[in-house]
C-alpha cells in the first residue's frame, strides 16, 4: 500500500478552505502540492491497474498477488477523490480570493 497522503496538508488545504488566512505564496505552494498528491495517487493507482491486466492475463498469477493488487486499488481510489476535490476546491477559493483583491484594489486605488 502506498503511503498515507501527507496529513498535514490534507489539513491545511481543508483551514484555507474553511477561509483560514493565506498569503498568495503559500496559496500556489498549497495548490502545488495538492496537484502533486493527484498525480502521485493517480500514479499508483494506475500501477496497480496495469499490474492487475498483467496478473489476469497470467494462469500462473496467484488469487493472493490479485487480491492484493484490488485491495491496494480499492484503498487508494477514496483517497484520491478527496485529494481531487480538496485541489479542485483549493483552485475555486483562489480565484476567490484573488478576485476580492482585485475588487478591493480597484475600489481603493490610493492604497496601493
Amino acid at each position: 500500500m502506498a503511503q498515507l497522503p501527507d496529513l498535514a496538508l490534507l489539513e491545511r488545504l481543508r483551514e484555507v478552505l474553511d477561509d483560514q488566512p493565506v498569503t498568495e505564496t503559500e496559496l500556489r505552494t498549497l495548490i502545488e502540492q495538492a496537484d502533486g498528491l493527484v498525480r502521485t495517487l493517480g500514479a499508483h493507482i494506475a500501477g496497480s491497474e496495469r499490474r492487475l491486466d498483467e496478473l489476469t492475463g497470467d494462469p500462473e498469477s496467484s488469487l493472493r498477488e490479485i487480491a492484493t493488487e484490488l485491495s491496494r486499488v480499492d484503498g487508494l481510489r477514496p483517497r484520491l477523490d478527496q485529494a481531487r476535490s480538496l485541489h479542485r476546491d483549493l483552485e475555486t477559493r483562489a480565484r476567490e480570493l484573488r478576485t476580492s483583491w482585485l475588487l478591493h484594489q480597484a475600489e481603493n486605488p490610493l492604497t496601493r
